[in-house]
């Protein structure tokens, strides 16, 4: 089963050229298949025009958001509702070509979880659009360390199994590759169209780079630090106590050899709030650490990942066997 999933805000034009252009794409697979639409709080009357729709396909299935939430929200709730085996996200602005699913499903064929469309061709604004997302693609690959061209194709075919756990928030869809990847799933990419706005007007400006900034930061934390923030917290701890250390030991020998009074220099106050600082960021690091522990043993979950073991009563749970 295939589930095609595709959040939609004012896209009433596009619903009907949408929804025709994924039937054509797959009636010719040969694989049963759904349609999820989830409105995201539309005032244009997209409800009613999926309402119709639906009425006439019961492959098609949508979900109506009480208001705005968002486009990461409303992936996230149709990956819930999904029965498939393998989810294929795509836009609903006709942006994304319903015509190259067929490759995505062929390049799982290989052996890949994940396919991430890549639009070589990109039909938006040189300026406004594809230069900031060239620069954001290459600092995500850089810090995530999983190099993809394309992180905001939303167009993707993901099996199953990598996205269970998986949890969405902010602008934290086009990040799923680097959450699988650091699970072990095998991530690729492949080539795919791209067609520019045929009806309705973009959601996105400049305004999302810094939400997609704040967002990859805080993914390479939860990556790299999440079963150990003292890490984080503890450095940022000991550099300020040493500037607080440094600071007022400049400030004495200040005082010693040049006869320069406390007042006259702000080293002291500075030294004061480093070292307050300094102390405060490990003792945040110590309540991380035991918000940790209280998350993973009080809902019995392990801080490893096993793909499959061999020869266990129970697969997957090493050391533990069944009379």
């Amino acid at each position: 089963m295939l589930s095609i999933i595709s959040p939609l805000y004012n896209e009433r034009d596009n619903v009907r050229p949408l929804y025709q252009a994924v039937v054509a794409a797959l009636d010719g697979v040969g694989r049963p298949y759904e349609l999820i639409l989830v409105n995201d709080g539309s005032t244009d009357g997209t409800a009613d025009e999926l309402a119709a729709l639906a009425a006439t396909d019961p492959r098609l299935k949508v979900i109506n958001f009480r208001r705005n939430h968002g486009q990461t929200a409303a992936m996230m709730a149709g990956i819930d509702a999904a029965s498939g085996e393998i989810l294929i996200p795509l836009d609903g602005d006709l942006q994304n070509d319903p015509a190259d699913i067929p490759a995505l499903l062929a390049k799982l064929e290989e052996g890949y979880d994940v396919v991430s469309g890549w639009r070589f061709n990109r039909q938006d604004a040189a300026l406004r659009r594809n230069l900031p997302s060239r620069i954001a693609n290459w600092l995500i690959s850089r810090i995530s360390g999983v190099h993809l061209h394309d992180y905001g194709c939303s167009l993707k075919a993901y099996r199953r199994e990598v996205l269970e756990g998986v949890r969405l928030y902010g602008e934290m869809h086009r990040f799923v590759p680097i959450y699988a990847s650091w699970q072990g799933a095998r991530v690729t990419e492949l080539p795919v169209r791209h067609h520019p706005r045929r009806f309705g007007q973009s959601k996105y400006g400049l305004e999302r780079i810094g939400k997609v900034l704040l967002d990859l930061m805080l993914v390479k934390f939860m990556g790299d630090f999440t079963t150990k923030p003292i890490y984080v917290f503890g450095a940022a701890g000991l550099f300020s106590l040493a500037l607080g250390v440094l600071s007022f030991l400049y400030a004495c020998g200040l005082k010693l050899f040049e006869g320069v009074s406390f007042i006259l220099t702000p080293l002291p106050l500075l030294s004061v709030f480093a070292t307050l600082m300094g102390m405060m960021f490990v003792l945040l690091g110590f309540l991380a650490e035991m918000l940790v522990r209280v998350y993973y043993e009080a809902q019995g979950k392990p801080t490893y990942l096993i793909r499959d073991s061999i020869n266990f009563d129970r697969p997957g749970q090493p050391g533990r066997s069944e009379d």
